[in-house]
């Protein structure tokens, strides 16, 4: 008999649903919210609600699509943290509520183990998998951390930033250039345009693994304030090289600690995960760091690297393996680290 799991993730502004069937993915549907998008940011209450209205035509798309009946599940995942903890109760909610009509276990996931997990997700049976233990790079708009993965639930973080995530960098920098939220997806198209070499930006002096960006954030604002005091269109005659550089240098910081982690480690694969995986300055940065140094590169599938249920569901799926359910007053939780 198949081992069938129903996903769910709710932890920001898309609301997903997954179902994987031993392993294999099925369906991974996602509604984004683009009510966030005038506001310059993900407005919580907004999120919520839309969560609210959304997540019953998801999981019945997904489940449909996937080709099975809801009585064929053997258990429900979803994301209990972290995130924003309205948008959390929507989805844990309904999984205890689900689960409980069609008395099936739950199992609750870590958003941030997701991301890491999300390449053991195979769309067909013969889809390569990290062979533990490796390095994870996980970094997206909240995170950015160097995991040492010795198993599903064996993850060491090695680095993580003291301030704010890789993500945050690209987005605030790109509203400082007057580009829309989200704004890392524009940065990446613009970058493919301009010289990476045009400006030079600070990069932060931090001891360790672990990162900081907010020094790179102050550095980039300055640079632009002062140049537009004497010439107003700076920006905007300037916006690809300003892409270009900007990226290049998050890049840079990105690579420099991860390189250190692997001869600290020893390891012989490196993964990248979370929204900012999906930067292609990344991906290429990542697969070129790991064929000169004859590593094995896991670069997921943009569809894997923002939100989505796929990454719950096989989270799920080896939690439920090990009969690690999770109770029914199991409360959702903002903040936690891997």
């Amino acid at each position: 008999m198949s081992t069938i799991i129903l996903g769910i993730e709710s932890s920001c502004d898309d609301t997903s649903a997954a179902v994987i069937s031993d392993g294999l993915l099925l369906s991974n549907v996602i509604a984004s919210q683009k009510v966030h998008e005038e506001f310059g940011g993900v407005v919580p209450e907004l999120a919520s609600r839309a969560h609210q209205q959304n997540i019953v035509p998801v999981v019945d798309t997904a489940i449909k699509r996937a080709g099975i009946d809801k009585s064929d599940l053997s258990a429900i995942a979803f994301t209990r943290g972290p995130g924003l903890l309205g948008s959390l109760l929507v989805g844990t909610s309904f999984a205890k509520g689900m689960s409980l009509g069609l008395r099936v276990p739950i199992v609750d996931v870590n958003h941030l183990h997701g991301h890491v997990l999300s390449h053991f997700i195979r769309e067909k049976a013969d889809d390569p998998v990290p062979q533990y233990p490796f390095l994870c790079l996980l970094i997206s708009g909240g995170n950015s951390q160097i995991i040492l993965v010795k198993s599903y639930d064996d993850m060491e973080i090695l680095g993580q930033t003291i301030d704010d995530a890789a993500g945050e960098a690209f987005d605030k920098c790109a509203k400082i250039m007057g580009l829309p939220y989200p704004g890392g997806p524009h940065i990446d198209r613009l970058a493919s345009k301009g010289d990476p070499a045009k400006f030079k930006f600070t990069k932060p002096h931090i001891g360790g693994l672990d990162y900081s960006f907010s020094g790179l954030k102050t550095a980039f604002l300055y640079t632009l304030r002062d140049a537009v005091k004497t010439d107003p269109g700076f920006i905007e005659k300037n916006l690809a090289d300003l892409a270009a550089s900007l990226q290049a240098t998050i890049i840079s910081i990105l690579m420099d600690k991860l390189d250190k982690a692997v001869k600290m480690t020893d390891v012989k694969t490196v993964a990248i995960g979370g929204g900012v995986s999906a930067n292609s300055g990344v991906r290429q940065a990542v697969a070129d760091y790991c064929d000169r140094h004859n590593l094995k590169a896991f670069i997921p599938k943009r569809s894997f690297t923002t939100d989505n249920a796929a990454m719950v569901a096989i989270a799920g799926y080896y939690k439920y393996l090990s009969k690690e359910f999770c109770p029914y007053d199991a409360a959702p939780y903002a903040r936690v680290t891997v």
